[in-house]
């Protein structure tokens, strides 16, 4: 039996095939209760209903849906993730195309979050109380409430058509100009950390206040310790565990959120690209980019949980 994280990996990634099966069937079986033919979109508005059936069977349209998901599925074990509908494009293809322009909105998104927010949070702790405490957490709650797109909204009207100091639409690949690609992604970036931002600072001050308030560090100032090393070298690295399980729970929300975000700016991520494909039942496009999310979500929290494990050996021996 293996022990210690190399055990906590190998367990986590028995889990992963369960976790995709359950959650690729789900969205498969939410697709196909849409309303709307995707045979009738392909053949277009003026087809025979001899042709509509010929693209059903072509297409394995007129199969019951548990036989289309399993040779779905069975395609996808070989890594085969089939072709759009529509363009004819290869799933695979048009998946990792996209997906570099996600990936960069959300890591953007979560570094801008945790730079502002986890500050915030450390500020609000040492000064309970006072009108900076609670004004911090007044802007926190404020956060959580103020949607995405809305403020999305408010940052192209103001700063790309106002001002003109940044983009109001579209992206650039950050393996060819990475600067340029950053600059592209500032204004989304932005709208989309408000919630890490809030989330952040709300859950680090509640940490770091539960720990200052802790019996030890309390005998820590007995003993004529400093605040300044009481805070680094003790309240800080009792709540990292905390601030990494609330990050990865964050990369997961802004996965989610940048369907809405990619909207707004114009940017071909996955997160378009799935919304799209939605609208027009195109199932392969749909299972491939489902497929892809929750794989990234399941690695997003293997990883918070290895260096959970990393800080503190004891959550690697309690999997």
């Amino acid at each position: 039996m293996m022990y210690g994280v190399p055990g906590m990996i190998a367990q986590r990634l028995m889990q992963l095939v369960p976790v995709m099966i359950v959650a690729t069937f789900v969205v498969f079986s939410l697709v196909y209760m849409m309303p709307g033919d995707p045979a009738m979109m392909i053949a277009g508005d003026y087809a025979t209903a001899e042709r509509i059936a010929e693209i059903r069977q072509i297409y394995g349209f007129d199969r019951p849906m548990l036989v289309q998901y399993f040779f779905w599925l069975g395609n996808a074990v070989q890594g085969d993730l089939g072709h759009s509908l529509f363009s004819n494009e290869s799933v695979l293809r048009l998946i990792l195309s996209r997906l570099p322009h996600t990936i960069l909105l959300v890591l953007y998104s979560l570094v801008l979050g945790a730079a502002i927010g986890v500050p915030l949070g450390i500020l609000a702790a040492t000064r309970q109380g006072t009108t900076l405490d609670k004004t911090i957490t007044s802007v926190a709650s404020l956060g959580v409430a103020v949607p995405n797109f809305w403020l999305g909204i408010i940052l192209v009207t103001l700063f790309s058509l106002g001002y003109r100091w940044f983009p109001a639409t579209g992206a650039v690949s950050i393996f060819e100009k990475p600067l340029e690609a950053l600059y592209y992604a500032t204004l989304p970036a932005i709208a989309l950390s408000t919630g890490v931002v809030a989330v952040l600072a709300r859950q680090v001050r509640s940490a770091l206040l539960e720990v200052l308030g802790s019996q030890y560090i309390r005998t820590l100032r007995a003993k004529g310790l400093g605040s300044g090393a009481i805070l680094w070298k003790h309240g800080l690295r009792n709540v990292a565990a905390t601030m990494l399980t609330i990050a990865g729970l964050q990369v997961n929300r802004l996965f989610s959120s940048a369907v809405i975000i990619e909207a707004v700016f114009a940017i071909p991520g996955v997160g378009n690209l799935i919304s799209y494909s939605a609208l027009n039942k195109d199932f392969p496009v749909v299972q491939g980019v489902a497929l892809v999310l929750v794989l990234v979500v399941i690695l997003t929290n293997l990883l918070v949980d290895v260096l959970n494990a990393t800080f503190d050996p004891r959550v690697a021996a309690s999997t």
